[in-house]
């Protein structure tokens, strides 16, 4: 099952990422931007995409990933269940999301490091 040792181990891994809580809940931040954030009780992550990978992972499955149901959903806070999604798509998602808060530079050698 995936959890917060997968996601740890993947967050941590993007260049200056640092974990700290927010909420009672680890967090993962650029800089003082959050890009991902582990809720232990429900087993899922929120995480920061862009509008436009919003949509795209939430059309695979919206039982598995979809926006926040607020305010929050529609500036790209996206869920996503641990317990239903591959592994392979959550460190997609972890990566986006990484960089949509990243400064360009950062964003740009994470996109080619792992895409190439």
């Amino acid at each position: 099952m995936i959890g917060l040792d997968l996601i740890r181990k993947v967050a941590l891994s993007f260049p200056e990422t640092t974990e700290q809580p927010h909420f009672e809940k680890p967090s993962f931040k650029i800089g003082k931007k959050i890009f991902a954030t582990y809720n232990g009780p429900h087993n899922r992550v929120c995480v920061k995409l862009s509008e436009i990978d919003q949509d795209v992972f939430s059309s695979f499955d919206s039982s598995i990933i979809y926006p926040v149901p607020n305010k929050w959903g529609k500036q790209g806070w996206t869920l996503i269940n641990l317990n239903k999604v591959l592994e392979e798509t959550l460190v997609d998602a972890l990566t986006m999301a990484y960089c949509e808060v990243a400064p360009k530079k950062l964003a740009f050698m994470v996109k080619q490091s792992r895409y190439e």
